[in-house]
Protein backbone atom coordinates (compact mmCIF):
# COMPACT_ATOMS: atom_id res chain seq x y z
CA UNK A 1 0.00 0.00 0.00
CA UNK A 2 2.96 2.27 0.86
CA UNK A 3 4.11 1.89 -2.31
CA UNK A 4 0.66 3.28 -4.26
CA UNK A 5 0.67 6.11 -2.13
CA UNK A 6 4.51 6.67 -3.31
CA UNK A 7 3.30 6.26 -6.43
CA UNK A 8 0.25 8.62 -6.54
CA UNK A 9 2.78 11.33 -4.37
CA UNK A 10 4.79 11.47 -7.26
CA UNK A 11 2.24 10.93 -10.38
CA UNK A 12 0.81 14.54 -8.72
CA UNK A 13 4.71 16.22 -7.81
CA UNK A 14 5.65 15.67 -11.23
CA UNK A 15 2.11 17.06 -12.57
CA UNK A 16 2.74 20.26 -10.15
CA UNK A 17 6.36 20.86 -10.96
CA UNK A 18 5.37 20.43 -15.07
CA UNK A 19 2.92 22.99 -14.78
CA UNK A 20 5.58 25.24 -12.32
CA UNK A 21 8.08 24.68 -15.21
CA UNK A 22 5.16 25.77 -17.80
CA UNK A 23 4.99 29.16 -16.11
CA UNK A 24 8.88 29.57 -15.50
CA UNK A 25 9.18 28.60 -19.32
CA UNK A 26 6.26 31.00 -20.31
CA UNK A 27 9.02 34.34 -18.40
CA UNK A 28 10.80 36.44 -20.42
CA UNK A 29 14.66 35.65 -20.85
CA UNK A 30 16.76 38.34 -21.39
CA UNK A 31 19.99 37.25 -23.37
CA UNK A 32 20.04 39.68 -25.77
CA UNK A 33 20.69 38.35 -28.88
CA UNK A 34 19.87 34.93 -28.69
CA UNK A 35 16.34 32.96 -28.65
CA UNK A 36 15.25 31.06 -26.04
CA UNK A 37 15.66 27.45 -27.55
CA UNK A 38 19.49 28.54 -27.40
CA UNK A 39 19.79 30.02 -24.13
CA UNK A 40 18.36 27.11 -22.48
CA UNK A 41 20.68 24.58 -24.29
CA UNK A 42 23.90 26.88 -22.91
CA UNK A 43 22.23 27.34 -19.81
CA UNK A 44 22.08 23.41 -19.34
CA UNK A 45 25.63 22.87 -20.97
CA UNK A 46 27.00 25.53 -18.28
CA UNK A 47 25.18 23.79 -15.30
CA UNK A 48 26.21 19.51 -16.16
CA UNK A 49 29.51 20.62 -18.03
CA UNK A 50 31.50 19.36 -20.97
CA UNK A 51 28.70 17.01 -22.66
CA UNK A 52 28.72 15.09 -26.01
CA UNK A 53 26.67 16.20 -28.94
CA UNK A 54 24.22 12.76 -28.83
CA UNK A 55 24.09 13.40 -24.59
CA UNK A 56 22.76 17.04 -25.05
CA UNK A 57 20.84 15.81 -28.30
CA UNK A 58 19.00 12.85 -26.29
CA UNK A 59 18.31 15.22 -23.17
CA UNK A 60 17.08 18.19 -24.98
CA UNK A 61 14.93 16.19 -27.14
CA UNK A 62 16.09 18.52 -30.24
CA UNK A 63 17.61 16.51 -33.41
CA UNK A 64 21.14 16.73 -33.48
CA UNK A 65 21.08 18.51 -37.07
CA UNK A 66 19.47 21.26 -35.48
CA UNK A 67 21.50 21.59 -31.98
CA UNK A 68 24.08 21.15 -35.01
CA UNK A 69 22.61 24.79 -36.10
CA UNK A 70 22.49 26.06 -32.62
CA UNK A 71 26.33 24.96 -31.57
CA UNK A 72 27.34 26.69 -34.74
CA UNK A 73 26.24 30.23 -33.80
CA UNK A 74 26.88 30.14 -30.21
CA UNK A 75 30.69 28.42 -31.12
CA UNK A 76 30.85 31.15 -33.64
CA UNK A 77 29.91 33.89 -30.71
CA UNK A 78 32.94 32.44 -28.36
CA UNK A 79 29.86 30.95 -25.96
CA UNK A 80 30.89 27.10 -26.63
CA UNK A 81 33.98 25.39 -27.67
CA UNK A 82 34.01 22.28 -29.27
CA UNK A 83 35.93 19.09 -29.49
CA UNK A 84 36.43 16.04 -31.38
CA UNK A 85 36.67 12.72 -29.11
CA UNK A 86 40.08 11.29 -29.10
CA UNK A 87 39.02 7.87 -28.70
CA UNK A 88 36.00 7.95 -31.19
CA UNK A 89 35.74 10.58 -33.95
CA UNK A 90 32.54 10.31 -34.11
CA UNK A 91 31.57 12.04 -30.76
CA UNK A 92 31.78 15.88 -30.64
CA UNK A 93 32.10 16.87 -27.57
CA UNK A 94 30.97 20.65 -26.18
CA UNK A 95 31.89 23.16 -23.29
CA UNK A 96 30.74 26.56 -22.24
CA UNK A 97 33.64 29.12 -22.60
CA UNK A 98 34.39 31.55 -19.81
CA UNK A 99 31.90 34.15 -22.01
CA UNK A 100 29.33 31.37 -22.44
CA UNK A 101 29.15 30.77 -18.66
CA UNK A 102 28.66 34.43 -17.87
CA UNK A 103 25.87 34.65 -20.05
CA UNK A 104 24.63 31.78 -18.55
CA UNK A 105 24.88 32.71 -14.96
CA UNK A 106 22.77 36.00 -16.35
CA UNK A 107 19.73 34.11 -17.61
CA UNK A 108 20.17 31.75 -14.16
CA UNK A 109 19.88 34.85 -12.29
CA UNK A 110 16.48 35.22 -14.36
CA UNK A 111 15.17 32.36 -13.06
CA UNK A 112 16.13 32.34 -9.71
CA UNK A 113 14.19 35.80 -9.78
CA UNK A 114 11.16 34.44 -11.77
CA UNK A 115 11.26 31.47 -8.72
CA UNK A 116 11.45 34.01 -6.35
CA UNK A 117 8.30 35.86 -7.30
CA UNK A 118 6.85 33.00 -7.91
CA UNK A 119 7.09 31.62 -4.29
CA UNK A 120 7.36 35.06 -2.42
CA UNK A 121 3.41 34.73 -0.65
CA UNK A 122 4.65 31.20 0.49
CA UNK A 123 4.78 31.28 4.93
CA UNK A 124 7.92 30.60 6.05
CA UNK A 125 6.64 27.22 7.58
CA UNK A 126 6.03 26.49 3.95
CA UNK A 127 9.06 27.37 3.02
CA UNK A 128 10.98 25.50 5.14
CA UNK A 129 9.09 22.56 5.01
CA UNK A 130 9.45 22.75 1.14
CA UNK A 131 13.13 23.20 1.47
CA UNK A 132 13.56 20.23 3.92
CA UNK A 133 10.98 17.85 0.99
CA UNK A 134 13.56 19.15 -1.78
CA UNK A 135 16.62 18.15 0.66
CA UNK A 136 15.31 14.92 0.96
CA UNK A 137 14.27 14.66 -1.92
CA UNK A 138 18.02 15.70 -4.09
CA UNK A 139 19.46 13.38 -1.66
CA UNK A 140 17.83 10.39 -2.96
CA UNK A 141 18.05 11.28 -6.58
CA UNK A 142 21.25 11.36 -6.53
CA UNK A 143 21.78 8.05 -5.12
CA UNK A 144 19.31 6.26 -7.32
CA UNK A 145 21.75 8.34 -10.50
CA UNK A 146 25.01 7.04 -9.03
CA UNK A 147 23.35 3.41 -8.83
CA UNK A 148 22.30 3.52 -12.13
CA UNK A 149 24.84 4.97 -13.91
Amino acid sequence: MARKEFIRLMESNVLALDKLAERLRKEPLDSGIYPKNQMTVLVRLHMGGRARLKEIARRELVPTPNLCATFRKLERDGMVTRTIDENDRRNTWYECTAAGAKLAEKALDGFRNALTRMFENITPDDEAALTSALKTMNSILVKMELKNA
